[in-house]
């Protein structure tokens, strides 16, 4: 079995590198569907698993000077605190603390799929309607609150479905700062993905909701495969992988809800 976690970490890193969507997507689902992980366990091996694999991304952003600080660290400032309050609201009130929260875990991570499904599809339109509404220059006060407010939406989603700092954030990015080259949105995001997950999979393994075997499995077969769809990435269009992952998402998120 362990062995079966290596191959999924392997297609799930090789996906991600093919298409720079993140892997909670895509994990997360595989581990509860597939492999019969508690949704609760699931959640919190796979953040711990895309804060230590994002950590390699964001080293690389950061030398390339990729990285907006300023967009990070709002975005931060709101989901850290909102990720925290969101784990322990589900551990004190929840029935059974975390681990009696597998429905809540399961409609929740269905319903970032579909979210995520949609932000890939729409993207670019989304970020033509932000430059209409928004316009080049935006109010920076504006900008500056909603972007809080993003990183407080995204703590919460991904503190219990491990969903949403990928294409959400981006997504929210391309919105909220339409005049930005899209490689800053897309550095500026996975740097704040590093802490968000950290925090998110820290407060999971004091809850003891992490499997530390499970996640050495799948960081193993994780590795080889970012770095093979990163260099496959050059030679398949984008507009045939994200119509194909975008479906994926939908079925498996659907399957999640209705579960």
């Amino acid at each position: 079995m362990d062995f079966a976690y290596t191959v999924a970490g392997f297609v799930v890193g090789a996906i991600v590198g093919l298409t720079g969507v993140g892997g909670g997507s895509l994990m997360t689902p595989l581990l509860v569907l597939m492999f019969g992980i508690h949704p609760s366990v699931a959640v919190g091996t796979d953040l711990l698993y895309a804060a230590l694999t994002k950590a390699g991304g964001t080293l690389a952003h950061s030398l390339k000077g990729t990285i907006d600080w300023t967009i990070t660290r709002r975005l931060a400032s709101g989901s850290i605190p909102s990720a925290l309050i969101t784990l322990w609201t589900v551990h004190t009130y929840a029935p059974g603390g975390i681990e009696g929260a597998t429905s809540v875990i399961s409609v929740a991570l269905g319903v970032a799929l579909v979210l995520t499904a949609a932000a890939i599809l729409l993207r670019s339109k989304i970020q033509a309607f932000s430059r209409r509404v928004m316009g080049d220059t935006p109010n920076p006060n504006r900008v500056r609150n909603l972007t809080i407010i993003t990183g407080v939406v995204l703590g919460a989603l991904v503190s219990i479905s491990s969903v949403g700092a990928g294409a959400l954030g981006v997504t929210a990015l391309f919105f909220l700062y339409p005049g930005l080259p899209t490689v800053r949105i897309v550095g500026s995001d996975i740097a704040h993905a590093v802490p968000l997950t950290a925090v998110a999979g820290l407060g999971h393994m004091a809850l003891g909701t992490v499997d530390w075997l499970l996640l050495g499995s799948l960081l193993i077969g994780s590795l080889p495969g970012i770095w093979l769809g990163s260099h496959v990435s050059t030679r398949v269009p984008d507009r045939v992988l994200r119509p194909i992952l975008a479906t994926t998402l939908v079925l498996v998120g659907a399957k999640l809800i209705t579960h």
